[in-house]
Formats: structure tokens, sequence, C-alpha cells
């Protein structure tokens, strides 16, 4: 039975099995590669997305709880025009991607984090941040968060 949802504000019809990740719909089925598989499990955040807002781990949502919800990918971060997302230039300027694998995940949280407390401490950032990252870019990562919230 087809799935209707939202995905970076455009209206879908989703034909996979009610039991398939979220994750794999967004990449096979849509081509959208900019969220990662990074552990199947929902610990290591490489494929968040938001739904409904919320920041979610992709792999462990049924496409079947997406009915009717939307879903913002790495890809729908930026402005429609493609001027990046305060957080995206915030990256670019203080450097944080090293490999880069995870921090489409990252930006995801992050973007939650900062709609949901605009003005973030250290301590709800490392709260909000549970991300994996093996470069160990963190710091980065708080001072980018800090200076888009007018902190730096």
């Amino acid at each position: 039975m087809p799935i209707e949802a939202t995905i970076n504000g455009k209206p879908v019809t989703i034909t996979a099995e009610p039991d398939t990740p979220l994750l794999w719909v967004i990449r096979e089925e849509f081509g959208m590669t900019g969220t990662k598989f990074g552990c199947g499990i929902a610990a290591c955040g490489a494929c968040s997305v938001h739904i409904n807002g919320d920041v979610m781990r992709s792999c462990s949502v049924p496409v079947s709880d997406i009915a009717g919800k939307s879903i913002t990918t790495i890809e729908g971060l930026a402005k429609a025009d493609g001027t990046l997302h305060a957080l995206q230039a915030a990256w670019i300027e203080h450097q944080v991607p090293q490999c880069g694998y995870c921090q489409s995940g990252q930006l995801m949280a992050a973007a939650a984090l900062l709609a949901a407390s605009p003005k973030p401490s250290d301590a709800q950032i490392d709260a909000a941040m549970t991300n994996i990252c093996r470069c160990g870019t963190y710091p980065r990562i708080r001072a980018a968060i800090h200076a888009v919230a007018g902190q730096a």
C-alpha cells in the first residue's frame, strides 16, 4: 500500500514495504544520498533526518511510521534557491568536517537543537549532539553551533 509523505517540502508517494527503513527509501527510492548509513541500529547518527521537525535516526524508522509526515534531509536543509543554511556556512567557516561522513547527520542534529534552543549552552549542545564523529571534530561542531547562535 502506498505511503504518502512530504520529503524536503515535496509530496511523495512511497512504494516500499512498510517495514523498510526510511534511510533506504530516502537513498534508494528518491536518490538522496546525503543521508548516510553508518551502523543500522540508531547508534551513530549518520542517518539523522527531521521528521515533523524532530531529529530522528532514519535507519530505525520504518516508512509505515512516516505516513502523512514531513521529512527533511540534509538536501532540504539549504534554502530552495541553494543558499546554505546558517549551520552549513558555519561548518565551512569553522572547518568542521574532516572525513565528512557523519556531517550530514551532525548538521541535522544541530539544526534541531537550534530550533528547540536558539542559544544553547555547552551542556545543551553536549546533550543534544549524540552523533558519533570518529574524527573527533566535536570542539569545531560546538564552535559552529555557538557561532550560529550568536555566542561565538
